[in-house]
């Protein structure tokens, strides 16, 4: 009989469930999607073999959830520090100042170009990474709105794709060019930014 305290969603349950997700997480960081077997996490987790089936339905479905914590660990401290900033050139100065870090984390390149080569694998964990993708453009597009209340929509979206493109693309390439001239990248952000809040005033005017 099933131990009511170890079901799914009873705090000891969502303890086993968030060991084994962080146990794929580092054996993805380490070896990719290959390593991520039922038996090689149950292992790291130090846990039953059955328990990845009774919490998660399958292998399959805990590589979605270790996909969505991968994704959330890539994407979102630099988003939201850049979301907190006043205008676009607090937030370009946020990204001037914290990029260096992400693109020398090692553990967040090799989650990030697991993530795209996971996506190409399986159309599950692709889902994943669009919807997280989609929502980081949203919120961007959100700011600059906020920010911007003439813009029109597709300003906006056109705008946030920019950006995000541009994150996605510097920690990707980090990964083949340790010399990458991220500053550089940044600081032609900035003046784009910049033609487009232009363009907005001289529209006002």
């Amino acid at each position: 009989m099933t131990n009511l305290v170890d079901r799914p969603g009873s705090d000891r349950g969502e303890q086993r469930r968030e060991r084994l997700v962080s146990a794929g997480l580092a054996l993805l960081a380490e070896g990719g999607w290959p390593a991520v077997t039922s038996r090689a996490v149950a292992v790291a987790a130090d846990t039953n073999l059955g328990l990845i089936h009774y919490h998660f339905g399958g292998l399959k479905e805990l590589h979605v959830a270790i996909a969505q914590r991968a994704g959330e660990m890539v994407i979102e401290p630099l988003l939201a520090q850049v979301l907190a900033a006043t205008d676009e050139r607090a937030g370009v100065e946020t990204l001037r100042r914290l990029l260096p870090m992400a693109v020398q984390d090692d553990h967040v390149i090799r989650l990030s170009v697991e993530l795209v080569a996971g996506a190409q694998r399986a159309p599950e964990i692709g889902e994943v990474l669009r919807a997280q993708l989609r929502h980081a453009r949203e919120r961007i597009a959100a700011w600059l709105g906020a920010l911007h209340p003439r813009w029109s929509p597709s300003r906006r979206l056109g705008a946030a794709t920019l950006i995000t493109g541009l994150l996605d693309g510097l920690v990707l390439h980090r990964l083949l060019d340790p010399d990458l001239p991220a500053q550089e990248a940044v600081a032609a952000l900035a003046d784009l930014l910049s033609a487009l809040g232009a363009d907005e005033v001289q529209t006002k005017e």
